[in-house]
């Protein structure tokens, strides 16, 4: 029997932040003050973060044979889980105003999230499918409580529930394809598959397990047609975790189809199809559906949507004749790290604008008078997404994705990404030309002016995302090409 060698230093990124986790419901529990496990968990991203880029290029977990390392930190993966650990640290910013009105439970919420984001930091660099599959399952848990910890809105529970519904039918999916991965290869570590996939040909069995992941991790991303739980769901959380699961959770899922990708390579011919018309239908279902909505969060909701079948069209593409390399894999980063920054931040003015009683867009008409600041950010973010300037870098990274299916002639692929940018463009500036409308009344001006006194942790998100929004557009080159640096 094999023993795995097992290096707690270079796992310390994962390992810190779920003792994190644990240490501050302990700590809320001994102070009793919001604020106490909110800087535990602050401070335990940041130094995760700090371990994470010291264990970069390393692995452990690893038994006698070569390549059979269950946890490899690569630059890909690294600079995934900046991107979980960073957006972490932004929601919980965000939620701090909601945990200092004991709205939700500090310590139980602080605890949640951090669980949730242990997983997160997990997925990148997991090295074969039993630990994928229980990475995922660690970041999909506690979001479920997450959601249902929203007690100031009755739909929270239903929200969860259809959440848990739809997760645990993707668990018995995906154990079951990695059974029959394991059943047509005799292996389950990724370095072995891709191998067995070189020396074979896919089998009806081995197809059928391959698909079955494809859309667990579908799922988990909010790809259509696996999407029905996000817009209920976001509605129904509180918005820093519809955040959270707009952007870290995101994250986990299209880890994961990067790493199916690159490991089944030589089999692109049996899941590229599937990923080029799941993103396609996504961009164009996701925007056309997101065009309707009268709620903001519903709104992003269906944008994350879209904006996930932005993110997997380099993926698509390999239809084509391109093949999955360095340059897929940088254009998938490239759009992740800008899209996370982007729609936290549009998150970020949600969040306090909804404190403000701002549901619906109409409520946003006129904010731009209530908080300047606040609606220029605002439509700065809206603008990105739109991939308008002044946001440069949500123009430079639809380009980017953009040319890979051009460089493969998947037209068809290329269509659908100008059909749904193009649709997009309404919603989008919609809502950006209701903020300057008109001015409100002197009752709403009163209630931001109190709104802004007292969270100013939660601007301090926007603010955040707002620079970083701001330095990528100023130089793209800071998130286009990020993987060949690490």
């Amino acid at each position: 029997m094999t023993i795995q060698s097992i290096d707690l230093w270079v796992l310390a990124p994962t390992l810190v932040v779920a003792g994190a986790a644990l240490v501050a419901m302990l700590i809320h529990l001994m102070v009793g003050r919001w604020w106490a496990p909110l800087a535990v968990g602050l401070v335990g991203l940041a130094v995760a973060a700090g371990f994470a880029v010291a264990a970069s290029g390393e692995q452990t977990m690893c038994a006698d044979a070569v390549g059979s390392c269950s946890y490899v930190v690569a630059p890909i993966s690294l600079a995934l889980q900046i991107v979980v650990l960073a957006g972490t640290f932004v929601v919980l910013l965000m939620a701090a105003p909601d945990l200092q009105d004991d709205r939700v439970p500090a310590g139980e919420f602080v605890f949640l999230l951090m669980s949730s984001a242990a997983g997160a930091v997990l997925v990148p660099a997991v090295n074969d499918l039993v630990t994928l599959i229980v990475a995922l399952e660690v970041v999909s848990l506690p979001t479920f409580a997450l959601v249902a910890l929203n007690s100031a809105d009755p739909r929270a529970a239903e929200a969860a529930l259809k959440a848990f519904l739809f997760s645990v039918a993707s668990v018995a999916v995906s154990l079951y394809g990695v059974a029959l991965l394991y059943g047509a290869t005799g292996s389950v570590t990724l370095p072995s598959l891709a191998e067995s996939t070189v020396a074979a040909d896919p089998t009806p069995i081995a197809i059928a397990g391959l698909v079955m992941l494809l859309a667990v991790f579908a799922f988990k991303v909010a790809a259509v047609p696996f999407h029905a739980w996000a817009p209920d769901t976001y509605e129904g959380a509180s918005v820093p975790v519809a955040a959270y699961l707009s952007v870290v959770s995101k994250a986990a899922g299209f880890s994961a189809f990067v790493l199916i990708a690159v490991t089944f390579a030589s089999w692109s011919e049996v899941w590229a199809p599937v990923v080029a018309v799941i993103a396609a239908v996504t961009v164009v279902i996701g925007n056309i559906v997101a065009l309707r909505q009268r709620n903001a969060v519903r709104l992003l909701a269906w944008s994350s949507i879209a904006q996930a079948g932005y993110i997997l069209l380099p993926l698509g593409a390999v239809v084509g004749a391109v093949a999955v390399g360095p340059n897929v894999v940088d254009a998938v980063v490239a759009y992740l790290v800008a899209y996370a920054v982007i729609n936290l931040g549009a998150f970020g003015v949600a969040a306090i604008a909804y404190r403000a009683g701002k549901r619906s867009l109409d409520d946003y008409r006129g904010m731009a008078w209530e908080s300047p600041w606040l609606s220029v950010a605002l439509a700065f973010f809206l603008a990105a997404l739109a991939g308008l300037p002044p946001g440069v870098i949500g123009l430079a990274v639809k380009v980017r994705v953009l040319l890979v299916p051009v460089d493969a002639e998947t037209w068809w692929l290329a269509a659908a990404f100008t059909i749904g940018t193009v649709v997009g463009l309404v919603y989008y500036l919609t809502w950006a030309a209701k903020l300057f409308q008109r001015a409100p009344s002197a009752s709403s001006v009163d209630a931001a002016g109190r709104l802004r006194a007292r969270s100013w942790l939660g601007s301090a998100a926007v603010v955040i995302t707002g620079i970083a929004a701001v330095a990528l557009s100023v130089a793209p080159s800071l998130a286009l090409g990020l993987v060949e640096r690490l």
